[in-house]
């Protein structure tokens, strides 16, 4: 992001409503403060009150492990060259088994880094997806030998909503939250 100032900037004054989803969704850092990205989307409740159920479900009733979801959204992050999806989900990704190695790792060319094998695939997939809009065969053959049919729809649809996600945010210029590091 090279905007110095947001081009939709967070509402500072919400209606009752998205009061309302700010305290019953989390969307609050730990000082209190909703994050940006929730701020931006309060210039439309109602979208924002549908898309928090299917990124709920993404983030945290999904059949993936916290690791392999972490891994999509990263590299998803990469490749839509959005620092504030990457550098929220970096955060993310150290509580989700995953290293700050691997995390610098997301960035560069897959074989640059010792993946496991399911691993590099998962990497791969956000790549196909973000630049095919499609698993090639290959690929569908690898996840299919491990996940269930929800594992691989929750796989595709974690890398869809980030991607759109991306879009917003580096459309809108939302800027990174107070002591978030920048981290792409």
């Amino acid at each position: 992001m090279t905007d110095s100032a947001p081009r939709l900037a967070p509402v500072t004054d919400p209606s009752p409503e998205v009061v309302d989803l700010y305290v019953k969704g989390g969307m609050r850092n730990p000082a209190g403060e909703t994050l940006n990205i929730f701020g931006t989307l309060a210039h439309h409740p109602a979208l924002l009150r549908r898309w928090l159920v299917f990124a709920g479900h993404v983030l945290s009733k999904s059949t993936l492990t916290p690791r392999d979801r972490e891994l999509l959204i990263l590299r998803t992050g990469v490749r839509c060259n959005s620092q504030y999806e990457f550098s929220q989900h970096a955060i993310i990704a150290r509580r989700s088994d995953i290293t700050d190695e691997e995390i610098d790792a997301t960035k560069r060319d897959i074989d640059d880094h010792p993946w496991s094998d399911f691993d590099a695939t998962l990497l791969r997939a956000a790549d196909e997806l973000h630049d095919d809009s499609r698993l090639s065969d290959a690929t569908w053959a690898t996840l299919t030998a491990k996940y269930s049919d929800e594992q691989l729809l929750d796989a595709i649809f974690a890398v869809g909503n980030y991607h759109i996600v991306s879009m917003v945010l580096n459309s809108c210029g939302v800027q990174l939250d107070e002591g978030v590091p920048a981290a792409l």
